[in-house]
């Protein structure tokens, strides 16, 4: 399998953090040096791996923010 290059271009924010140091975050990441779109996913602490995530362009990004702004957050049974 080819080598994929992974530039995260900005950091967005920091949504949690695990007890190995690995953090959920939101970036802006350039895959093969494509414009960056809006990433969710794992991290661990220097960057050096990183887990399964989404990848949004931004009209996913809009669409996403619409559908969240919708949703009573108080009235879901999740943890």
């Amino acid at each position: 399998m080819a080598d994929i290059k992974v530039e995260i271009t900005r950091t967005l924010g920091v949504l949690s953090e695990g007890s190995k140091g690995w953090q959920k975050e939101i970036n802006l990441v350039s895959w093969n040096d494509r414009k960056p779109k809006v990433d969710i996913r794992d991290w661990a602490p220097e960057h050096e791996k990183m887990g399964k995530g989404i990848t949004l362009n931004k009209k996913e990004l809009w669409q996403l923010k619409e559908l969240l702004n919708g949703i009573d957050l108080g009235s879901l049974e999740i943890e």
